[in-house]
């Protein structure tokens, strides 16, 4: 395949949301995929401390995307290009003039995962499982802090179909990835938080769902 859009991404919670979105608008796209291993630096071309690939995203993070000439990095930031580019009906969210209710939802509930949910729970899954030396207070501090945040998600959603406006958006996709992730953390959605699980039940029905949790 090839097109004027690359998305330089990896199977992770961050990475996922960008595939799915653009499976869902059904766009043509090219993969790089992109090794986070430290391991890899210096010795892996698709690294992402790759000198080459600090030009896209000197965060030197994934996803990033190139389009048209122009490198865009941060998942939410991604999404919200995406969607100004290529959703011109907005069936994945809300013109900011003509529904500027709407639209403000769907930035509320992106920020709320991109400043809560994404780095807190990525913290709870380091401590948890993956930090060499196993300290308490903070798995404790980031998997409460977590369960607090999912318990926000439960509650609007145990009152709506979806984060934003009744409507399935990029608010949805930029949130689902990381609550799938939870089971790492021992996280029962059924048991604890069920209107989350009902939610998720519906997205990952969805076809364009299954095929961006195939990229890379």
């Amino acid at each position: 395949m090839s097109s004027n859009l690359t998305l330089y991404t990896g199977p992770t919670s961050n990475g996922r949301p960008i595939a799915i979105f653009l499976e869902e608008l059904g766009l043509s796209y090219d993969v790089v995929k992109m090794s986070i291993s430290d391991a890899d630096i210096g010795k892996v071309h698709n690294q992402v401390k790759s000198p080459w690939y600090l030009e896209i995203n000197p965060n030197g993070r994934i996803p990033a995307i190139t389009h048209d000439g122009s490198n865009v990095f941060e998942t939410s930031a991604i999404l919200l290009y995406l969607a100004a580019q290529f959703d011109k009906d907005n069936k994945f969210g809300f013109d900011p003039v003509q529904d500027a209710k709407g639209y403000s939802e769907v930035m509320q509930w992106i920020m709320f995962a991109h400043g809560g949910v994404g780095p807190m729970q990525g913290q709870a899954s380091h401590f948890y499982m993956f930090a060499k030396e196993r300290i308490p207070y903070a798995i404790t501090r980031y998997l409460n802090e977590t369960r607090r945040l999912y318990s926000v998600l439960d509650t609007r959603l145990s009152k709506h179909e979806y984060l934003a406006a009744d409507k399935y958006t990029v608010a949805d996709i930029k949130t689902v990835t990381w609550v799938l992730s939870s089971k790492g953390l021992d996280i029962n959605l059924e048991e604890e938080f069920p209107s989350i699980k009902a939610w998720v039940d519906r997205i990952t029905a969805r076809e364009a769902f299954q095929k961006g949790m195939q990229v890379p």
